[in-house]
């Protein structure tokens, strides 16, 4: 099949998902054109970080090649493109729910501090919590693993996270360079520091 499009008429999905079938590599560059803002739009609204949004795409497109002969109605993948890339952002959204124990800041803050104290508590772990999503979602879950009130061993920690055992330490040392940097950024702040 040529790709070459009238110069009345573009190419129909139908055509192009056929072309792709056939092995045409510009068929899936265009498709990846025709849907990229579509994709992004479907996306935005589960307010990821941007690393994870593009994941979601990536994993919505590879969704797309594994199962693109299967499609009955190629001229309903817009439709199939959104629901595929709703299910990735539910699938990483999910992943992190089910690693984040410390939601609640209160778990942080001391009881017997005076007001000005637990105020001040309260906002350095709500700091905290904020500078732990931006972590890598990898680091981000054994980090939460490691400082769960009852943290497992490191076998149960590596089947949760997919981090091998003897990687768990260096990861974690490399996440908490990462949250003082963090936080000391956040800190700093702009016009704050001297």
């Amino acid at each position: 099949m040529s790709l070459a499009p009238s110069p009345t008429r573009p190419l129909t999905t139908t055509e192009l998902l056929c072309a792709a079938r056939e092995g045409e590599a510009a068929a899936w560059d265009q498709l990846v054109r025709r849907f990229e803002h579509l994709l992004a739009a479907v996306v935005r609204p589960y307010r990821l970080q941007e690393a994870d949004a593009r994941d979601a795409v990536q994993r919505t497109w590879l969704r797309l090649f594994e199962h693109h002969r299967q499609l009955r109605e190629p001229e309903a993948l817009p439709g199939w493109l959104a629901t595929t890339a709703r299910r990735e952002c539910l699938r990483i959204l999910n992943g992190r729910a089910g690693a984040e124990p410390l939601a609640e800041v209160e778990a942080f803050v001391d009881p017997s501090a005076d007001v000005e104290q637990r105020v001040v508590n309260a906002m350095a772990a709500r700091r905290l919590r904020e500078l732990m999503a931006q972590l890598h979602p990898r680091a981000r879950a054994l980090m939460y693993a490691l400082f769960d009130d009852n943290p497992p061993g490191y076998a149960e920690i590596a089947r949760r996270t997919g981090i091998p055992v003897g990687s768990i330490g260096p990861t974690r040392a490399r996440a908490l360079r990462q949250l003082r940097l963090l936080f000391g950024e956040a800190s700093a702040g702009p016009g704050l520091a001297a």
